[in-house]
């Protein structure tokens, strides 16, 4: 099982799961993140913090924090 702050730049993985529970997991359901979507991970920060990810044609940053709750394939 692999979150999505383990992908390297440049691949592109679908969502498996959503861990995370109550107003966390629907602020990232909200941003487009549901489960069968493709992620293109764009860049990684040094730190690892934020991941700049392309969701649905559109770009978007994600903190570590929010990127561990992404459970993808």
């Amino acid at each position: 099982m692999k979150t999505l702050n383990e992908i390297p730049c440049g691949q592109t993985v679908k969502v498996k799961k959503l861990t995370g529970s109550g107003p966390v997991k629907r602020r990232i359901m909200d941003m487009g993140i549901t489960k069968g979507i493709e992620i293109y991970v764009r860049k990684v920060a040094p730190l690892g913090d934020p991941v700049e990810v392309t969701v649905r044609g559109y770009e978007l940053s994600l903190r570590k924090a929010d990127a561990v709750m992404i459970e993808v394939e």
